[in-house]
């Protein structure tokens, strides 16, 4: 006997015959391999050293950078994937100083971040101390460690470099790292009677922050 093709029995073999047409197209695409730009990517974000070997291997550049110019480096070292750091840094040819599209450095990021030791390997490595515009010493004051503050400037770091907008290492402290760090660069002579773009002085920054006795402390180094 016939089966009998009822309208609801046909939408059952249609939609049976359509599963198993996308199931036989997946099974013979298969899942698609990631390039060489997702492992390296991929390799950041896990800090998987033999994954970004892959990706070296198969021809990519180690000075690959995201959609904001973030190197691979940059990427690893703001991270703390320091394995894969390491292995980018003794790769030929890697620019250890290439900034994104923020002017954002590597060192800049270690240094904001905090990253002692590695600071040091990229400054040995040429990374530059200072520079036009936003520098190292203006992270390094954001940040939380001051003893990146007095790397920085026995590495000759200028103490009153100028951001854009006329902000110095002494408002960033003030405002926004370690409170012993606007300490350290007062002791080191940073001036602050210095005012930016916006009329702002250390110790306005820190008086927005909430950080009285230090502006107090600002202000009198001002008298």
């Amino acid at each position: 006997m016939k089966a009998k093709h009822t309208p609801a029995r046909a939408r059952r073999l249609v939609m049976t015959g359509a599963l198993a047409l996308a199931a036989g197209s997946l099974f013979l695409v298969g899942p698609a391999h990631a390039g060489p730009r997702e492992d390296f990517f991929k390799a950041i974000q896990l800090d998987r050293t033999s994954l970004m070997r892959e990706a070296l291997a198969g021809g990519l550049d180690p000075n690959t950078s995201d959609e904001r110019g973030n190197t691979g480096l940059l990427l690893a070292v703001r991270e703390g994937s320091f394995e894969v750091a390491e292995l980018l840094l003794a790769t030929k040819g890697i620019e250890v100083d290439r900034p994104n599209a923020a002017d954002e450095t590597p060192l800049m990021m270690a240094a904001v971040r905090g990253h002692h030791d590695w600071a040091v390997r990229l400054i040995e490595r040429g990374a530059a101390v200072d520079r036009s515009g936003w520098t190292p010493l203006h992270y390094a004051a954001s940040g939380p460690q001051p003893q990146l503050l007095a790397l920085l400037l026995q590495r000759g770091a200028r103490i009153e470099a100028l951001s854009a907008n006329g902000t110095t290492a002494l408002m960033m402290a003030a405002g926004y790292g370690a409170i012993d760090g606007a300490e350290l660069l007062l002791a080191r002579g940073a001036d602050a009677a210095r005012r930016n773009a916006r009329g702002l002085d250390a110790a306005d920054f820190a008086r927005r922050a909430g950080r009285d006795a230090l502006a107090r402390r600002l202000e009198a180094a001002v008298r």
